[in-house]
């Protein structure tokens, strides 16, 4: 009886001192379902090209650069300085000798290992980043992107 009695003469009820958490159940909720919806159709819709140079400038090839190709079919082709002192051109090498001949190559090597990558436009991004982890693993330090000239574009007498 003595809970129930209040000091106040003209109040009768409590205060109730509990969260109402209805709402923000509610409002996570609708947060939920909006992402489970958006987030599967921003992944489906990504895709990705490999930019052009617009601007390139053309820079002398050096001697002893080695350059690693890969072609429209996937297939990795290799051009490198062979015995005679002569680069032997784009040759056809499996996907097992590539890590081999890299790692034979930049193991010799003392002060640039340096690779310079060339990729179809329709090659996967996977194959091209297949072929950076083969060339890292072989001991190459930096991967240089060899860029086409965009079409069309001619570049002025002071880019080149």
């Amino acid at each position: 009886m003595a809970l129930s009695a209040s000091r106040d003469s003209g109040s009768g009820g409590s205060v109730k001192a509990d969260i109402n958490v209805t709402p923000m159940i509610d409002v996570m909720l609708v947060l939920l379902i909006i992402f489970m919806i958006v987030t599967p159709a921003i992944a489906a819709g990504f895709q990705a090209q490999i930019p052009r140079a617009s601007h390139a400038a053309k820079r002398p090839e050096d001697n002893g650069e080695i350059r690693l190709g890969i072609d429209k079919n996937q297939k990795f082709f290799l051009d490198m300085v062979g015995a005679d002192g002569n680069y032997t051109g784009m040759r056809y090498i499996s996907d097992d000798n590539l890590a081999t001949t890299l790692t034979s190559v930049y193991n010799n090597r003392s002060s640039d290992k340096i690779l310079f990558l060339k990729s179809d436009a329709l090659v996967p991004f996977a194959r091209v980043q297949q072929a950076v982890e083969i060339a890292r693993k072989a001991g190459v330090r930096v991967v240089a992107a060899i860029a086409e000239q965009t079409r069309g574009v001619k570049p002025t007498d002071e880019e080149q």
